[in-house]
């Protein structure tokens, strides 16, 4: 059974930084296409990111494009989210996800989820 714990949210201020953590386990990490999704409250959940099983360039949302990067490291089974320039409307619960095969932005087609991390931006 595929695992998924993040780590890494908090309170910042507009206009800082936080790295989000997702650490896999249970599973085939190499195998496995990595995504960030984020829900606000009262809103759907919104793709941030993506990143490929060959780290291939990865997929942004355009909301969040040039401002957060993703990556993933297979010595640690882990993947990143470093955001920047962080704004109020970036306050959501981020969670990461996880399936085998090619990514997708839909939430839908993930079979494996963390449980979220709260990220909260003050202006």
């Amino acid at each position: 059974q595929v695992q998924l714990v993040e780590s890494g949210g908090g309170l910042v201020q507009a206009g800082g930084s936080l790295r989000l953590s997702c650490t896999v386990s249970g599973g085939t990490f190499s195998g496995l296409a990595m995504v960030w999704f984020r829900q606000a409250p009262g809103k759907e959940r919104e793709f941030v990111s993506a990143v490929s099983r060959t780290s291939s360039t990865p997929r942004y949302a355009d909301s969040v494009k040039g401002r957060f990067t993703t990556s993933r490291d297979s010595a640690k089974n882990t993947v990143y989210l470093q955001m920047s320039s962080l704004k109020p409307e970036d306050t959501a619960v981020y969670y990461c996800a996880a399936k085998y095969g090619l990514y997708s932005t839909s939430g839908r087609n993930y079979d494996y989820w963390g449980q979220g991390t709260q990220v909260t931006v003050s202006s």
